[in-house]
């Protein structure tokens, strides 16, 4: 995929699916370090929302927090790099989902190239925005950049029909999900790892 960095085509229509978030940043932190431009590196600017607890929840714990819906406090870039956006910034042209291409690297804000849709091929620029995650028992904000690396992503972000992709799948029912994200079989390639499998579980007090 790095050889084909500048082809935005490629980039459209290609992308490495795999069922669990961790091993999607696995991913993108393997494939990104083969990119062959310089990295530039942005923090998060995170602050608890209550008063009453800034002392239990310091800086430096709410920096190390990853909520699945937001991105990481340190996101490193380059230039080429296919990144997804984790919140709607305008209608249509820049949804939750939509994919993008690194443009360009700034102090406080990058310039992207929009990927797909109505809207292919035009450029934007993007600051970071204000994230409050819903799935903590506590209430803090990340000042951040809204979007992550997506070389891979996971298969429930996938659109249906969308890419020629690789993908690593294991869980029961990923594996004909994936699939049908693909709009060309011919170019779809599907990685098995001999030393795992995984067992088909038919629950037959069910079928009675």
């Amino acid at each position: 995929m790095t050889s084909n960095i500048q082809n935005i085509q490629c980039l459209q229509e290609r992308a490495i699916l795999t069922p669990l978030n961790e091993k999607v940043k696995e991913i993108n932190f393997t494939v990104q370090e083969k990119v062959p431009t310089a990295a530039r590196t942005y923090y998060s600017i995170d602050i608890c929302l209550n008063d009453e607890e800034v002392t239990i929840y310091p800086v430096g714990f709410l920096n190390s927090l990853n909520p699945s819906c937001i991105p990481l406090h340190s996101v490193v870039l380059k230039v080429g790099c296919p990144i997804m956006l984790l919140r709607n910034l305008g209608p249509l042209k820049l949804c939750n989902g939509s994919r993008l291409i690194v443009k360009a690297l700034y102090a406080h804000i990058i310039e992207v190239t929009i990927l797909t849709g109505s809207f292919e091929g035009e450029n934007v620029l993007i600051s970071r925005i204000p994230l409050i995650p819903t799935d903590l028992p506590f209430s803090f904000q990340r000042l951040q950049f809204p979007f992550r690396i997506a070389f891979a992503i996971t298969i429930n972000k996938a659109r249906p029909s969308s890419y020629r992709l690789g993908f690593d799948c294991f869980s029961h029912g990923q594996l004909y999900l994936g699939m049908s994200r693909a709009k060309d079989t011919s170019t779809l390639f599907i990685v098995v790892d001999e030393r795992k499998e995984t067992k088909n579980i038919v629950y037959s007090q069910v079928l009675k």
